[in-house]
C-alpha cells in the first residue's frame, strides 16, 4: 500500500482503537476471532515499535475488533515499513494480502472525505477599529468603535458552479448612551443584519469561455471604487470576454435590500486593459423607478400615539434620477505607483456628479511580513451623485467632499494594520454644512 493512504488512515486509527472507541462489536464487522493470528502478528509489531500499543504493552487488550479496525493498524504498520525488520516487513506484508479487501474499502473512503472536504473552503477576517471621528458643532462619534467579524464558505457544486455565503457579526465597543451628539440612534451594539446568521447567499458560474456569472444575494459594485454602486443587492450580474481585446463585457439586474430602498436599476458595461498600463471601467445604469417617483420605505421615521395605540410613520422617498453612468481609469504611472480616478453623473437636478481620485504606492502582501502600502485621496460626492454607493464605514459619506492619508502594513503573516487620517466638509450643498476630522486604526486578522 503507499504511504500516502497509510497516513491519512493514521488519523482513523488514532479514534477508532487508541481512543477505545470499537466499531460494531457484533455482525459483519466484529468478524475477527480472538485466537486469529492477527493479534500476534500486530503485538509483536508493537513490541518492536513499529505501531504504538495500549500501556498493558498490547494493541487492543482483551476486546475484539473488526476487520476495518484491523485494516486500519495494518495501514499504520505500512507507513512504517522502512523502519521495520526483515520479520516484522513479513508480518506487515502477510496482513496486507489478509486485509486487502478492507484496505481499499479505507482508500475509497479517504478518497470521498478528501473529495468532500476539498468542496468546502472557510475563510474572511476578523476587525479590530478605533475611530476618533470629530464633527464639528456635533461633538465626537464613537458609532464606528467595533469589533467584526466577516465570515465566509464556498461550496463547490462542480468545475463551473460553487455556492457561497456570507456571515457577518459587528459589536461595538459601547452603548451606554454617553455620546448623545446626534448619533445615538446607531448606538446599539449590534446591527440588524450583521448578527451572526447567514446574511448572503449566491451562486457563481465560471465557464470555460471566460464568461461568468452571479445570482442571489451579493454585495456588488460598479467602478473600481465603488462610487456609483457598492452594496448588498438581490439580482443577478454577467459578463463575457471581447474577443480581441483586454475587455470583459458586462450587464448587472440588481435590486437593494435596505430597509428604506425599493429601487432595482439594470445596466451594461465593461472593463478590461485598453493599453499598456491603463484600465477602464465603464458602466451605464437605469432605475425601474421614473425620476420624481415618490414612494414609502419600510423605514421608521416616527411613531405617534392614536386611539392609545402606537402608530409608526414610515418615511417617504423621492427619487431623484433615474440614469447615471461610471466612468472609472487606472493608470500604472510609475514604478509602484497606480492612479484611480472615478467620475460619476446622474440626471438628477443638484448635486449629481461625484468624482474620487486615490494614488496608491505599493500594497501589502498577506503572506510577506513587512510589506506595506501608503495612499492619499480625493473625493467630493454629490449627494444625488450616486445610486447606492460605498461609503465605506463611514469615512467617505455622500454630500461630502475632503482628502484622506493612509497607511497598510502588514506586521505578521495574515495580518493587516491600516490608518488613516481625514479632513472633510460634510453637506457641503447643505444649510448646515460642518467640518470633520476623521483619525481611524484598525486591525484585520485573515484566515
Amino acid at each position: 500500500m503507499k504511504k500516502k493512504l497509510a497516513s491519512l488512515a493514521a488519523a482513523m486509527a488514532l479514534t477508532t482503537v487508541m481512543g477505545g472507541t470499537a466499531m460494531a462489536a457484533e455482525g459483519s464487522l466484529a468478524d475477527v476471532p480472538k485466537d486469529h493470528w492477527s493479534y500476534e502478528a500486530v503485538n509483536q509489531l508493537v513490541k518492536d515499535g513499529i505501531i504504538e500499543g495500549m500501556p498493558d504493552g498490547t494493541y487492543a487488550g482483551d476486546r475484539a475488533i473488526s476487520r476495518y479496525e484491523m485494516a486500519v493498524i495494518v495501514a499504520r504498520a505500512t507507513d512504517k515499513m522502512e523502519q521495520a525488520n526483515i520479520a516484522d516487513r513479513a508480518l506487515i506484508e502477510k496482513m496486507q494480502s489478509e486485509y486487502d479487501s478492507e484496505l481499499k474499502t479505507i482508500k475509497d473512503d479517504v478518497a470521498d472525505l478528501k473529495n468532500k472536504v476539498g468542496k468546502l473552503n472557510f475563510y474572511g477576517f476578523m476587525r479590530a477599529q478605533y475611530d476618533h471621528d470629530d464633527k464639528d458643532t456635533k461633538g465626537v462619534d464613537r458609532s464606528n468603535d467595533r469589533t467584526y467579524l466577516d465570515l465566509r464558505a464556498d461550496y463547490k457544486v462542480n468545475d463551473n458552479w460553487t455556492v457561497k455565503t456570507q456571515v457577518e457579526t459587528h459589536h461595538r465597543y459601547s452603548d451606554d448612551g454617553s455620546y448623545n451628539t446626534g448619533f445615538s440612534k446607531y448606538s446599539q451594539k449590534t446591527w440588524s443584519g450583521h448578527d451572526g446568521n447567514i446574511k448572503r447567499v449566491w451562486v457563481e458560474g465560471n465557464f470555460d469561455n471566460g464568461g461568468w456569472v452571479n445570482i442571489g444575494r451579493a454585495w456588488r459594485g460598479l467602478g473600481f471604487q465603488n462610487v456609483l454602486l457598492g452594496t448588498e443587492t438581490d439580482g443577478i450580474q454577467a459578463g463575457i470576454p471581447i474577443k480581441g481585446t483586454g475587455l470583459t463585457a458586462s450587464a448587472i439586474y440588481a435590486s437593494g435590500t435596505g430597509t428604506g430602498d425599493k429601487e432595482s436599476i439594470y445596466g451594461i458595461g465593461t472593463w478590461g486593459s485598453v493599453g499598456h498600463c491603463v484600465d477602464i471601467n465603464l458602466n451605464y445604469v437605469k432605475s425601474d423607478m421614473s425620476k420624481g417617483h415618490q414612494y414609502t420605505t419600510s423605514e421608521i421615521e416616527n411613531v405617534s400615539v392614536v386611539g392609545g395605540k402606537l402608530v409608526p410613520t414610515y418615511k417617504e422617498v423621492t427619487v431623484p434620477r433615474d440614469k447615471a453612468f461610471v466612468l472609472s481609469t487606472g493608470i500604472d504611472v510609475a514604478k509602484n505607483v497606480r492612479l484611480l480616478n472615478d467620475y460619476i453623473q446622474t440626471n438628477a437636478d443638484d448635486e449629481n456628479k461625484s468624482i474620487a481620485t486615490r494614488i496608491n504606492y505599493k500594497g501589502t502582501d498577506l503572506n510577506d511580513p513587512g510589506s506595506f502600502g501608503l495612499y492619499a485621496r480625493y473625493f467630493k460626492y454629490g449627494e444625488n451623485g450616486q445610486i447606492a454607493g460605498d461609503d465605506e464605514w463611514g469615512s467617505t459619506p455622500f454630500g461630502s467632499k475632503g482628502w484622506i492619508v493612509g497607511v497598510k502594513y502588514v506586521p505578521v503573516k495574515n495580518v493587516e494594520w491600516e490608518t488613516l487620517y481625514s479632513q472633510q466638509k460634510c453637506d457641503y450643498a447643505g444649510s448646515n454644512p460642518f467640518d470633520r476630522r476623521l483619525f481611524r486604526t484598525q486591525v484585520d486578522f485573515h484566515f
